[in-house]
Formats: C-alpha cells, sequence, structure tokens
C-alpha cells in the first residue's frame, strides 16, 4: 500500500529516536541505519525506500566508459526512483569511492525524490550540503564509484549501514540519523510515535517545572495520568 500523505505528515512531526523506540517494543532492534549523518540542515525526510545495491568493482566490468550505457544500474536507478520515495544505496559501509554525486542528486531532486542515504559518502558534498534535498552519508568522498564500487542491483532488499532494507520500507530521516519502519506496520508506528511525542512534550514542560522524572518518564503514577489528561485537553492535543 502506497504510502499515505497523513501517514507521512505523521513521520514528518516525530523523532527517530521516538520511531526507534516504538519499533524497540516489537522487539525491533536493527533498523537505524549506523554511521550516516546529514548532509546540511533539509529538515526531515519521508518516503517509501527504492535501493541501489554496490559490489566489489572488478576494473575489467568497470572502465569510465559504462557510464555510456543508458541502462547503466547507478543512472538508471536515478531515473526509476519514484517521485516521493528515498533512494537508500548499500555501499558496503565503504566510503573510499563516492556513491553518487552533486548532479545524480539534483536529477533526483527535479524529479521529486524525497532524499538519498548511503553507507558509503558523497562526492561534491559541499554542493549538496546546500542543497534544499535531505542527504546522508557516512564521510565525503571524491573518487568516482568506480574506482570501488559496481552498481549491481535496483529495488532489491538491501542492507544499508546494517539495517536491513526491504523495498517500499518508509525511511525516516532527522538531524540525528535515519530509521528503517517496516512497510507492514509503517501506520501503526507512525500512529504511536505521535502519541509518544505528545506526551514527551508534556514531560518536558513537568520536568521544566522542577518534577521529578520518578512516576511521571514513565507513568507509573496515576495523578501523572490524571494531569496529562487535563494538560492535553487544555493543550487541545
Amino acid at each position: 500500500m502506497p504510502l499515505s500523505d497523513s501517514t507521512r505528515d505523521k513521520f514528518r512531526s516525530v523523532s527517530t529516536a521516538t520511531i526507534c523506540t516504538a519499533l524497540f517494543k516489537r522487539g525491533l532492534r536493527n533498523q537505524m541505519i549506523q554511521g550516516v549523518l546529514p548532509l546540511g540542515k533539509t529538515g526531515s525526510m519521508v518516503g517509501e525506500a527504492f535501493t541501489l545495491r554496490y559490489m566489489p568493482a572488478r576494473e575489467d566490468r568497470n572502465p569510465v566508459s559504462v557510464f555510456q550505457n543508458p541502462e547503466h544500474p547507478q543512472r538508471k536507478a536515478v531515473e526509476d526512483c519514484p517521485p516521493g520515495a528515498v533512494m537508500v544505496i548499500d555501499s558496503r559501509k565503504d566510503a573510499r569511492a563516492a556513491s553518487a554525486g552533486s548532479i545524480l542528486i539534483t536529477r533526483m531532486m527535479v524529479r521529486g525524490c524525497a532524499g538519498i542515504v548511503t553507507d558509503g559518502g558523497f562526492r561534491d558534498s559541499p554542493e549538496i550540503a546546500e542543497m534544499p534535498f535531505p542527504a546522508y552519508h557516512a564521510r565525503p568522498s571524491a573518487p568516482t564509484n568506480l574506482t570501488v564500487h559496481e552498481a549491481i542491483g535496483i529495488n532489491e532488499p538491501i542492507g544499508c549501514g546494517d539495517a536491513p532494507v526491504f523495498p517500499g520500507d518508509i525511511i525516516v530521516g532527522d538531524a540525528e540519523g535515519v530509521v528503517v519502519v517496516p512497510a507492514e506496520i509503517a501506520e501503526e508506528i507512525a500512529d504511536e510515535a505521535v502519541e509518544m511525542t505528545v506526551y514527551e512534550d508534556f514531560v518536558i514542560e513537568e520536568v521544566q517545572a522542577g518534577k521529578s522524572i520518578i512516576g511521571l518518564y514513565p507513568a507509573t503514577k496515576e495523578e501523572t495520568k490524571t494531569d496529562f489528561a487535563q494538560w492535553r485537553e487544555k493543550a487541545g492535543r
């Protein structure tokens, strides 16, 4: 089922930290993509996963002339990634060569994609950091991908930064990183994360007012539950 606008908006309103807790309650411990950080300040990123997988490059298969092939998997993935989707790249956690650069990422931005993530690196990273487009990587990497990577698989299950990613999973990014939400539970995770965020906003106000976290976070006292209900009604949340 395609990601609805309402679910997309819910994910935009919550943090990856909150989503991770909701996932952990369901036994999912390894959904955060490890070792990636955002370039620039582009706000939240939400979209369905469209994947690209790299394997180690073999020199005789990867001269620069392969880019002349219109069916080259890296180029084809850039043109096929649907509007509203996030491209997630399995670069084997190897940032010795770039997963992509500013021209390809600009093309994705113009096409209406929602963002891009790699567990490797991007070349042209200073330019990408200035773009109004969410991009996450491990570190800058100037060499072309052909020196280390061969693009080999499009829109298939991958691992990115030790997280399992299946096409269509929901990718959510913020200033702390990127989390992968299995598509089949995306709506319930979004709903729960919104509810958790409302309660955490109440908790912050209580702590700022001098309250102890004991009995408040988590809410193990009845008076806390009563206070929250009253606060929520007053706040209209």
